[in-house]
């Protein structure tokens, strides 16, 4: 039946097109709904691997409800639990089941703190005596529950804490805890930043046992922010945030048991000066623990598996590289505690098998392409499963290995991003694809085989109503410069016309390991690039050195040089571009956010001969000003590298600038602080170059909310207008507006 709709719908296509594609995307249809998508929320495969679970809002009743789904028929089995049925709750937004699937932990009220971390209420629900416990009166950070569901540890005030479900008891496990200096379980503002994690704590099998990291901010200097609201006076925020070369938290690991009470601090026989713990994981056996460790130029991870009966330590593994090894969530323990690792170290990204002493027993996935996922090990049929690059580096697909490297089997069928979600007992999937011509679609597939079984959700009605819309393909391609050839995709004006020159805008990212030219659905952007097309700009983005997914050598290839090759490979396509024929080489800007604003301001400034003008939004100005953990990572200390640091700082280039240049910031960013542009825009203020700016009040670095994000890109647009517009088309228009005001006069 899915098929019979589908065909319908492209006879639709067919017998509608010459009326359809009249309509234009207006701006604040990009932001109010127009376009969404339909998809599935916090999707949980039950242990019993014949069920799935997904949280459901009801807009009816403004009520939410976890609904259990059979995998063979799809169909909803029950209502698992619903925010109607409990007197405490409105509504929730998350959930988590505990191990044995009898509890669940319902998350409410949640509120933002950085980028990852949460403060929310959150309550246990009993599925078997449907009874509803508050976990804390107050708002708390990061509730999990003991393997066995009987506790929950949680954060509160720097602290850790555990709730005996039971008896109701709660127990204060740490006492030290303190704002802007000593945080116990929950990572610092730069490890949850850039080490992608909050919770810093993790129980054990045997659920007697918590590690947990402590982190002591004492010495890291102070970032303030003034949040300037409604009131009469402005408010001050303050935490702690290490600049590039400057203090960071000293950390420490820890072991506490919950039946003694007693906390030991974990001692390595290596002496560390200054280092990083950014996983913790406790292995099969449940005394042991495992920890990475990194030294602060990130070029040495170490793997230490840490006995807890015993307190010794035992160093199990060590990677080196000449730039930065990568950190991944992907250390999986089997029974007999060997243990799968991913890991660059023969030049892209590949999956290995090495037994409980850190000895190598094969490399699992060998090949000039990445492993971009790991999703898990199939122990009954000794099968991995994973997601990679193996298809074009701008595709994704899901495959499946023997544990032993044989036997590879590519499981998705249709080219674009595809991604899965196995069931428990991994005999399924729900593969979610998209690419650039379809919108989302979710899929049940046989694991075995990785056949379609059934559709799930699709967004055909998207596709039907995009249909009524004036759109341009998105076309892939490389371009070869500076010896490599680089991923592309470009969009023309749907009436396109080679004849003619249009002006050109270019859009990138370029950080390290990143991708923007990828073959996936739209994003906003993409809409937004959709809209500037049908007033007759081309669109282009390009892929230069230094970003991810084409091996270690072109990612690492920018060490200590953020900046320099990018922007090199930037310039370098905007010229090959300005030579093609429908191309006007005199008006081609760029554009891009963050590390992308950086180097749209590098680019103007040191491209001058090519770029006209250029938008920077919440730009990196200068390295100098960015935290520890990234920049380093990437260029060692100011201390060791200062003209790695300084030579590639768009302040370094002020006197270059001779375009348009837009410069755009939140002011209550604490990423990518309001400092940067401030020394930008003090620097050209003094060196006399005219430009235009604006700082969104009390927004952080997404700047979003209310009406801020229409109102950033419609300010986007009229600078794009104003700078690259055909000013010729302008004045025809102004004169013939003029000449038929006379006409009328007369």
């Amino acid at each position: 039946m899915k098929y019979f709709r589908f065909s319908l719908i492209i006879c639709f296509f067919l017998t509608t097109i010459l009326s359809a594609q009249n309509k234009t995307i207006d701006i604040k249809d990009i932001w109010n709904g127009t376009f969404r998508t339909e998809g599935m929320d916090v999707l949980h495969s039950m242990k019993n691997g014949q069920q799935y679970s997904v949280l459901n809002f009801d807009r009816a009743t403004r009520s939410t409800s976890v609904d259990i789904y059979d995998y063979k028929t799809l169909s909803k089995e029950k209502t698992l639990v619903s925010s109607r049925a409990i007197e405490q709750l409105q509504y929730f937004t998350d959930y988590t089941f505990s191990e044995d699937e009898s509890k669940v932990l319902l998350a409410t009220n949640q509120e933002a703190i950085y980028r990852r971390s949460t403060l929310g209420d959150y309550f246990v629900y009993n599925i078997a005596t449907k009874s509803v416990t508050k976990v804390s009166e107050e708002r708390i950070q990061e509730p999990t529950f003991s393997p066995d569901g009987t506790k929950v540890a949680y954060g509160l005030n720097n602290n850790l804490y555990v709730k005996d479900l039971l008896s109701e008891e709660t127990i204060q496990i740490t006492f030290d805890g303190e704002k802007n200096k000593i945080i116990n379980g929950m990572t610092d503002w730069v490890y949850e930043e850039e080490f992608a994690f909050v919770r810093a704590f993790e129980w054990n099998a045997s659920g007697d046992k918590i590690a947990f990291i402590r982190f002591d901010e004492t010495n890291v200097p102070e970032f303030s922010m003034d949040i300037y609201g409604t009131g009469l006076y402005p408010t001050e925020d303050t935490f702690k945030y290490p600049k590039a070369g400057e203090a960071n938290s000293m950390v420490s690991l820890h072991i506490y048991d919950v039946e003694t009470k007693h906390t030991e601090e974990v001692k390595l026989d290596k002496p560390y000066a200054d280092f990083y713990i950014p996983r913790i994981k406790w292995t099969s056996r449940p005394d042991i623990l495992s920890a990475q460790y990194m030294n602060r130029h990130q070029s040495e991870l170490d793997l230490w598996f840490i006995d807890a009966k015993k307190n010794n330590a035992k160093l199990i593994l060590s990677e080196t590289d000449k730039a930065y090894v990568d950190i991944t969530d992907n250390l999986t323990f089997l029974k007999d505690n060997s243990f799968i690792w991913t890991s660059e170290k023969d030049g892209y990204n590949h999956i290995y098998h090495y037994d409980q002493n850190g000895k190598l027993i094969n490399q699992v996935t060998k090949g000039n392409w990445e492993v971009t996922d790991y999703y898990g090990y199939d122990e009954a049929n000794n099968i991995i499963f994973y997601q990679s690059v193996e298809n074009g580096s701008i595709n994704r697909d899901v495959y499946a290995i023997q544990l032993n490297g044989r036997d590879k089997k590519r499981l998705t069928k249709s080219e674009g991003t595809n991604s899965a979600s196995f069931s428990a007992d991994f005999s399924y999937f729900i593969n979610s694809f998209s690419s650039a011509t379809t919108p989302p679609e979710y899929s049940l597939n046989s694991a075995a085989s990785g056949n379609l079984i059934k559709s799930i959700v699709d967004n055909d009605l998207l596709s039907l109503k995009l249909s009524d819309y004036k759109t341009s393909k998105k076309e892939f391609s490389t371009i070869h410069v500076n010896g490599n050839d680089l991923n592309m995709w470009m969009i023309k004006p749907a009436n396109f016309d080679d004849t003619k020159e249009y002006p050109l805008l270019m859009y990138q990212y370029s950080g390290p390991g990143s991708q923007e030219v990828a073959n996936q659905w739209n994003g906003a952007n993409d809409y937004w690039f959709q809209h500037l097309a049908q007033e007759g700009y081309v669109i282009a983005c390009v892929d230069g050195r230094g970003t991810g997914f084409k091996g270690a050598a072109f990612k690492k290839i920018t060490q200590n040089e953020l900046g320099k090759y990018e922007v090199e490979d930037q310039i370098a396509a905007a010229k090959k571009l300005g030579e093609l024929p429908y191309i006007d080489a005199s008006r081609i800007g760029i554009w891009g956010w963050s590390f992308g604003g950086f180097m749209s301001s590098n680019c103007l400034f040191k491209g001058n001969d090519v770029f006209k003008m250029a938008i920077a939004v919440a730009p990196v100005t200068s390295w100098r000003f960015y935290d520890t953990i990234y920049t380093e990572r990437y260029m060692t200390t100011p201390q060791e590298n200062p003209s790695g640091y300084d030579d590639n700082s768009p302040l370094s280039h002020i006197d270059k600038l001779k375009g348009d240049f837009l410069l755009v910031h939140g002011s209550a960013d604490d990423n990518v602080h309001l400092q940067n542009t401030m020394r930008l825009a003090e620097a050209l203020i003094q060196a006399d170059k005219p430009f235009d700016w604006a700082v969104y009040p009390d927004d952080n670095h997404g700047i979003y909310g209310g009406n801020t994000r229409l109102h950033l890109y419609k300010k986007m647009t009229r600078f794009i207008h104003e700078t690259l517009g055909d000013k010729r088309e302008q004045q025809k228009e102004e004169e013939k507006e003029k000449k038929e005001k006379l006409k009328i006069q007369g």
